[in-house]
Parts: structure tokens; C-alpha cells; sequence
């Protein structure tokens, strides 16, 4: 018969959960609810009473031609940057568990970018890839105009997928390494002796084992990407050129503290809530049926 933990007296039990109900309610529930209520008001922008107008804020958001934009390029960002933070991280990972000469080093430099702020680096790639200095300068000074992320939005978008993938890599790769640790190293070595070679070990045995790490990734990286890339774009390009890089993070904060429109603000801020849930719930109803677990 399988034991639980039991209490007698109900209030240590309460008392145990207390500080974390406290820091949900006050970090997530009481903003929400405050967002909430401003989406159905309209919020003057120094103050003096509300009036509540029903769903008229999430209308004027849906009649918005920008805004559209700003979800399909939001989309377009949050997966592009999980395929190349992964992908990039997948291939490190792989290299770190083969055990060769200084990968404890590698471990320790792999995991550094995570815990670099999003505006130091937004500023350190706005430095890197600047048109007219370093690499790209001489690029430039060969093909005149090939690379200029303040007048290309492909350009701007794409240099900051690479800055948020940047960031998230180390992140990515210490879970990836873990689960590649975690396959049997009997299995591998009876596949050496099998004769199958490093690459065929990786494809048919160590990757489809650990797809439960990339399904947690997935899961974790995309709606870090909605969310976590405001500090870059201010840094990087503050939404240009032309709206290019303006997701709907970064929409929120120019109509909510730029246009002082608190209302619509909030409808906004509920909209992208609601879109990561529904993100979230589709990727567990629909990836996960490809995860193998045993």
C-alpha cells in the first residue's frame, strides 16, 4: 500500500504553502486582474476615474492593421529563434557528452550567455553587427548596401532572433546535455560494438531518447520569446525599421508608455496571455503525442 503524508492540523499545511500562494497572487493574479479591468475601461492617461466600456478596447485592437502584423511577426520571431537556439544548443550538447579534452571549460562558457541580461545583449549585438564597422563594414565596403539592419526589416528581425537564440542556448544546452547523460551508456557502447558510427549513434539512439527535453524546450523557449524580448528590441532597434522588428511585446509598451493608452495597452496584454495559453495547450495536445517517454 503506497504512503502519504498526512497533516493533523490543516493550518501548517497552510502555513507551508502560504509564501508561495502569496508571491502567485501578488506577481501574477493581482496584475491580471488589474490588466483585466483596465481592458474593459477606458483608463485616462493621468488619472481622474474610469468608464467602463465593455469590449470595445479588444475591438479596436482587432480592427488594428499593425497589430496583425505585429502576431504573425511575433510568431514568425518565437519560432525561428526556438529552432536556432535549440538546434544550435543540440549540437553543442552532442560535442560536450562525447567527454573530449576541456569540455568541462566548454560546459561552464556554453551556459554564460543565459545570465546576460536582454539589453546588454541587445547592446552587445548592436555593436557586432553594425553596418559600417568589423565584419560587416568590410562586407559592405566590398557589396555597398548588402547589410543595413536600420533601413532592411528582414535584416533587423533576423539579428535579433540571433541575439534572443544567443541568450537562450546556454539555457537549452545544460537540460539537452542532462538528458543525453541520462542515456544508458551501455546501450551506447553495444551500439559501437554493433558497428554503428558516432553520427548514427546520435540520430537513432541519443536523440529520439531525450525527446521529452526537446519538447520541454519548445514548450519553454516560445513563450520565453514572446515575452523576454523587450529589452533587446528597445536596445537594438525600438521597433524599426518601419514597424519591422515591432512585436507585440514591444506594442504594448509603445501604446501603453509612449501613446499613453492604458486600455489598450491591457486589451493587448491580455490577447498575448491568452495567445501563449493557447500556444501552450496545443503544443501538449498535439507535439507531445510525439514524445516518447519510455
Amino acid at each position: 500500500m503506497e504512503k502519504r503524508v498526512t497533516f493533523s492540523n490543516y493550518w501548517l499545511a497552510g502555513l507551508f504553502i502560504a509564501p508561495q500562494l502569496f508571491l502567485v497572487f501578488t506577481f501574477f493574479y493581482w496584475p491580471t486582474g488589474q490588466a483585466l479591468y483596465w481592458s474593459l475601461t477606458l483608463e485616462p492617461p493621468f488619472g481622474g476615474g474610469n468608464q467602463f466600456v465593455g469590449l470595445q478596447n479588444f475591438m479596436a485592437v482587432f480592427g488594428d492593421a499593425h497589430y496583425w502584423d505585429s502576431v504573425i511577426r511575433s510568431l514568425v520571431f518565437a519560432l525561428g529563434t526556438t529552432a536556432i537556439s535549440v538546434g544550435f544548443a543540440t549540437v553543442l550538447a552532442l560535442f560536450a557528452d562525447r567527454g573530449l579534452f576541456g569540455h568541462s571549460i566548454f560546459k561552464f562558457a556554453y551556459f554564460l550567455p543565459y545570465a546576460v541580461p536582454a539589453a546588454a545583449v541587445g547592446l552587445a549585438f548592436r555593436f557586432t553587427f553594425t553596418p559600417d564597422a568589423g565584419i560587416f563594414g568590410a562586407v559592405n565596403h566590398i557589396i555597398p548596401g548588402l547589410w543595413d539592419p536600420s533601413r532592411n526589416g528582414g535584416q533587423a528581425l533576423f539579428m535579433i532572433m540571433l541575439g534572443q537564440a544567443w541568450k537562450m542556448a546556454g539555457y537549452n544546452f545544460v537540460f539537452l546535455l542532462a538528458g543525453l547523460q541520462s542515456v544508458p551508456r551501455s546501450m551506447i557502447e553495444a551500439a559501437a560494438m554493433d558497428g554503428a558510427g558516432v553520427f548514427r549513434r546520435m540520430r537513432d539512439m541519443q536523440m529520439p531518447m531525450i525527446t521529452p527535453t526537446f519538447f520541454f524546450l519548445f514548450v519553454i523557449n516560445i513563450t520565453d520569446s514572446f515575452v523576454d524580448s523587450f529589452g533587446m528590441i528597445d536596445v537594438m532597434t525600438r521597433g524599426g525599421p518601419s514597424r519591422a522588428t515591432e512585436l507585440m511585446v514591444y506594442k504594448i509598451y509603445l501604446d501603453g508608455f509612449e501613446a499613453k493608452d492604458y486600455s489598450l495597452a491591457a486589451a493587448q496584454s491580455m490577447l498575448l496571455m491568452l495567445l501563449i495559453m493557447v500556444m501552450t495547450i496545443f503544443q501538449f495536445r498535439y507535439v507531445e503525442r510525439r514524445v516518447h517517454y519510455n
